[in-house]
Parts: structure tokens; C-alpha cells; sequence
């Protein structure tokens, strides 16, 4: 499979020219500026707080903000980017720092990496009277209406019940019978725990199906293709399937199944053009779509909207600050049109209809 040796390749090669080119955590706009933000005096600084732009998924996230600056107005340079690399620590500290330059006028969105984490960024901008808006992780015990109107919302997506159809999807190809391995994200990541759960609860009716071992490639495909080269070192011929928590880590388990001379079963999760193909192909049996680019779009526009003053977050119900975005099960059967809408279009989305994912698309429910 060239495809998956290529992006390997190109995975390490963008990965190395963003960590130079943010070497201190700030990329576009803003770098090596002082951290002057692209938008006139009067509009708050916007920026995004993510892992990686080498990561499809991520890429798919921010050009969603891009397309809502545009969108609103802006040039999509105005987006200031706030890499860490998957450093919870990172992430934290190059907020504080934003925080400190832009005086706390500052429109955040934020995946804080990890649920632990989210607690001080999420303090942190309330001390500096900044807004940020957050997508994934988060501890079940903290929540947006705690936070005033700084903490202006919350939205993850409902990994156990996607991540459980996509593994019945797997032990149905096997037949109900043999014995899997699990590439898992980062350990204390709250999709990965999700998409962990959704895999044990399918493996609950699928008697004839063992689980040989789980265990976390933290997103990475790099990392992802050793674990699997681990896996064949510990259980050779007894693999017969594959969950894979992510795309990207797909495609470093199909590189490592390649390099055997095997192939097995393979699901995955997050959509991208890349697994899509894969899928029509029949490389991947499912991924499943959480529509990244709508969410990065609409997080960073509730920040902003909520930083300028255009809606009052403590007077929106619950509903509104802690919720589920969409999902939607990529399947052979279905990838072809999937594709056409998604990949080779993007659909247009309202900016400002803040709570769902344009009219006529699947509403995601509110978080309990």
C-alpha cells in the first residue's frame, strides 16, 4: 500500500517543519510578531489550541475556523495557532502566555489534550477574562455554567456507541470467531476511553471473539505501526482483526500488516479522505465521521461571538454550554456518497447557528 508508506513519510516530514516552525508553540499569523493578532485593535485575538496540523483529523478542525473567519469577514491568517505536540503542559502554558500578551482579550477554541488539563486552562482564561470554548476532553465533575461567561462551551461527541457499532462491524466480518488486537489513543484522553468502553461493550455479545491486548498509540501513526509490529512479535497468526481508535493510527497498521505479508480486518474512526478511500478500497471495513470541519468552525465562532459580545453564554441553557456534536458510520456501502458530500464538497454551514450542524443534517443531542 504506497498510500499508507507515503503518509508515514509525510506524517514525520510536516510534523518536523511545524515543531521548527512553531518551536515555541505559536504558528501563522502571530508568529514571531509578539503575538499580535491579525484582526484590528478592537476584535479579540482567535486562535485554536490543538495537537497537530500533520494529523488529517486536526488539518480538518482548523480549516474549519479558516472557513469562519472568512466567512465573517477576516483573512484566515488571523487565526493564531497554539501547537502542543501532545504536551498537556504545552497547551497550557501557551495559553497562559497568550493570555498574558493579549491582556485576557483573547477568543480561545481548545482541545486541552487531556481531561486533567482542562481544569487550569479553563481558570486561567477565567482569571484573565478572556473566552474559550473546548471540544473532547474534559473531567466529568467540571462544567461550562461553573465558569460565568468565560467558559463559554463544551462539546465532545459520544465515542462508545459509534466505537461499538464500528467493532461489531469487525466481528461480523470475522464471523463471530477469533481473536482481535486494539490501537488505542492517549491514556487518559477522553475519546480514547470512550472508544475503549464502546470495543468492551461489543466484545460482551461476541463470545467467540478474544481480545489479545489494548494498548495506547496516542494518535500517532508513527507510533501506532510499532505497537502493531509489537502485537506480531507477541501473537503472530493468532491476529485476526484489528480496532483501531483513529485513522491515522489505521494507517500505521496497515502499513505494519503490509510489511507481514497480512491481511486482516481493520476499523477505524474520525472520517478522513484518506481512511475514506481506504474504505472504498476495502482496506478499512468502517471509520466513522465526527465532521471536524464543522466543529472546528463553530468552536472557535462561539468563542468569538461570546468574546464581542454577540450572545450571552450564562444566559443560554445548559444545553447550549455542554453538548454532543454529530457522528456519522462510514461503510462500504455508504462511503461513495459520503465522499461526494463530504470530501469533494464541503457543505455550507451557518456560522452563527451556533447548535446544530446545518439544517437538515443529523442535531446532535444535549450532554446529560
Amino acid at each position: 500500500m504506497p498510500f499508507i508508506k507515503r503518509f508515514v513519510a509525510q506524517e514525520t516530514a510536516r510534523r518536523r517543519e511545524l515543531i521548527l516552525a512553531g518551536a515555541h508553540g505559536l504558528v501563522g499569523a502571530a508568529a514571531g510578531t509578539g503575538l499580535v493578532s491579525a484582526f484590528a485593535r478592537s476584535e479579540p485575538t482567535l486562535a485554536w489550541s490543538y495537537r497537530d496540523r500533520s494529523n488529517p483529523y486536526w488539518h480538518a478542525v482548523v480549516s474549519g475556523a479558516e472557513s469562519f473567519l472568512e466567512d465573517n469577514g477576516h483573512k484566515k491568517s488571523a487565526l493564531l495557532h497554539l501547537l502542543n505536540n501532545g504536551s498537556s503542559e504545552k497547551s497550557l502554558a501557551d495559553i497562559k502566555a497568550l493570555l498574558s500578551k493579549t491582556g485576557g482579550k483573547v477568543a480561545i477554541a481548545c482541545d486541552a489534550n487531556d481531561a486533567p488539563n482542562c481544569r487550569p486552562v479553563v481558570e486561567a482564561v477565567q482569571r484573565a477574562g478572556g473566552h474559550v470554548a473546548t471540544v473532547w476532553n474534559k473531567p466529568d465533575d467540571l462544567h461550562p455554567w461553573d465558569f460565568g461567561d468565560n467558559w463559554v462551551s463544551h462539546m465532545t461527541w459520544s465515542d462508545e456507541g459509534p466505537a461499538e457499532q464500528t467493532a461489531r462491524i469487525l466481528f461480523q466480518a470475522m464471523g463471530g470467531k477469533g481473536a482481535i488486537v486494539g490501537v488505542g489513543g492517549i491514556a487518559a484522553n477522553n475519546p480514547a476511553i470512550e472508544r475503549h468502553r464502546g470495543v468492551m461493550r461489543a466484545l460482551q455479545d461476541f463470545p467467540g471473539i478474544r481480545l489479545l491486548d489494548y494498548q495506547p498509540a496516542d494518535w500517532a501513526t508513527q507510533k501506532a505501526h510499532q505497537v502493531m509490529q509489537g502485537f506480531f512479535t507477541r501473537f503472530g497468526s493468532k491476529i485476526t482483526g484489528v480496532f483501531c481508535a483513529n485513522d491515522s493510527m489505521a494507517y500505521g497498521v496497515l502499513e505494519a500488516l503490509r510489511a507481514e505479508g497480512r491481511k486482516l480486518p481493520v476499523v477505524a474512526y474520525d472520517g478522513t479522505p484518506e481512511a475514506t478511500e481506504l474504505v472504498l478500497r476495502g482496506e478499512l471495513l468502517a471509520t466513522c465521521f465526527t465532521n471536524p470541519h464543522w466543529g472546528g468552525g463553530i468552536t472557535a465562532a462561539l468563542a468569538y461571538h461570546a468574546a464581542i459580545g454577540s450572545f450571552k453564554p450564562s444566559a443560554e441553557p445548559r444545553a447550549h454550554r455542554e453538548f454532543y456534536g454529530p457522528t456519522i458510520l462510514v461503510t462500504q456501502r455508504d462511503a461513495a456518497g459520503f465522499k461526494k458530500k463530504y470530501i469533494s464538497g464541503t457543505p455550507k454551514y451557518d456560522w452563527k447557528d451556533f447548535w446544530a450542524p446545518g439544517r437538515g443534517q443529523i442535531m446532535y443531542a444535549a450532554k446529560p
